[in-house]
């Protein structure tokens, strides 16, 4: 028989043989079973009471270490072993139960796993040291929880003087509080607490970990008497509080906001919604009763095709004069439109005592002339745009406005007559 065909028969037969042994040895081949979670044993060490509230149970906890000496499931041991921890049984087992829960402890490398635990909570902290050096002298403290280790559970702070709380501090009942909260689907988040004479606006944000459930919170506690009783107690505190909040460290050239924002941004619009300080979480309902103001240059066309350059000048003569009269008179300036100025107030008065400070510090101007008019009316706030009644009719009104007054709708007259003196119509004094 020639060697070469010899040669091909034994090369064939191996790997005949080579794929008849990965085959069986496939089909032979059992995939490992899913490691059950300690919750869906029925050891799993935590209770809820009569009132709903979590609660620890160091009998379960003591069968689910015996258990899984026994049985084998790293999965689950290493959760125990967590739970463990951040219910501090080292201090609370007998003799012979902590012995059982420190061979669970060695078996499954709980040093390693705390490590690991610890090295998962460092990004965190490096966001609470980061938020927390962003509002210095604000009374608004930012901390970080490692709940697998309660007794010393503050790793990171910021701002530590609201509370004179520090890193290695503990805490008392906040893993269970979270976990009753989560038992009942709820946040943590915009509640008080009184400690004597002190009251705190807080929110807890709790940070899970996959496989192991709840292992830490971020806390921000506001210093509610600070803010209320002393930032507002005179007018240098609260410009040096806002001062702290708005400080920066460098300035970049960034857009950052939507490309309709940026449009409006660079017509004039300044912050992001109005009147949200005093409208609250309502503010984004759209719809809202405001006192709209509608100032209108007089002949502004005819003096562009004059004087153009001119013309741009008091354009931003006349835009300072309002954005003083207006900051002066508690309203905002909703937008630019042309020669055009749009704005609201919470009150007709002040919506009209700024309509007479503008024609005022125009008349001493004395190169351009402004006719004004204003309504009391529902207007609609929708894609960074008014809309409404409201705005129409001051509108309207501001058209038909004679030069240099201020003229009125009845609705505004009826609800100023009794705080202003002038007419519905206000011609404005030369002084």
């Amino acid at each position: 028989m020639d060697t070469g065909f010899i040669i091909l028969i034994v090369l064939v037969a191996a790997v005949v043989a080579f794929l008849a042994g990965y085959f069986f040895a496939r089909r032979g081949k059992k995939e490992a079973p899913i490691e059950k979670r300690i919750e869906e044993y029925n050891f799993y060490p935590f209770v809820t009471n009569a009132q709903g509230i979590v609660e620890f149970s160091q009998p379960l906890f003591n069968e689910a270490v015996q258990y899984l000496l026994a049985h084998k499931n790293a999965y689950a041991s290493r959760q125990l072993i967590i739970i463990g921890e951040q219910n501090v049984v080292r201090d609370k087992l007998t003799s012979s139960d902590l012995n059982n829960y420190l061979k669970l402890y060695n078996k499954y490398e709980g040093e390693q796993l705390l490590l690991e635990n610890d090295r998962f909570m460092e990004n965190y902290k490096r966001i609470v040291v980061l938020l927390g050096k962003s509002f210095r002298g604000t009374g608004i403290e930012i901390l970080l929880h490692n709940l697998v280790n309660p007794t010393k559970s503050i790793v990171a702070i910021e701002n530590g003087e609201v509370t004179g709380r520090q890193i290695g501090n503990g805490t008392t009942n906040l893993l269970l509080d979270l976990k009753t909260r989560k038992a009942h689907d709820q946040d943590k988040l915009n509640y008080q607490i009184r400690i004597g004479s002190r009251i705190f606006k807080c929110t807890t944000i709790p940070i899970f970990r996959q496989d192991y459930g709840l292992v830490g919170a971020v806390c921000i506690n506001v210093d509610e008497n600070f803010i209320r009783e002393e930032v507002v107690s005179k007018k240098e505190k609260l410009e040096a509080f806002i001062e702290n909040i708005v400080k920066t460290d460098m300035q970049l050239n960034e857009v950052i906001v939507s490309p309709e924002e940026y449009k409006a941004a660079m017509s004039g619009k300044k912050h992001f919604a109005d009147n949200v300080l005093l409208q609250g979480s309502n503010y984004a309902g759209n719809k809202r009763l405001m006192a709209i103001l509608f100032s209108d240059i007089m002949n502004y066309s005819a003096m562009m095709g004059k004087h153009e350059a001119n013309t741009l000048d008091i354009l931003d003569v006349n835009r300072k004069h309002h954005e003083e009269a207006v900051a002066a008179h508690h309203g905002t300036i909703l937008k630019e439109v042309g020669d055009g100025t749009l704005v609201s107030f919470h009150a007709a008065s002040d919506a009209v005592a700024c309509g007479i400070a503008l024609q005022k510090s125009v008349q001493r101007s004395g190169n351009y002339q402004l006719r004004i008019g204003i309504h009391l009316g529902e207007v609609q706030i929708r894609n960074n745009d008014v809309f409404g009644d409201g705005v129409n009719i001051a509108s309207r009104i501001q058209a038909a406005a004679s030069p240099g007054t201020v003229a009125i709708s009845e609705v505004v007259h009826d609800n100023i007559r009794n705080k202003i003196k002038e007419p519905v119509v206000l011609p404005v004094p030369n002084n």
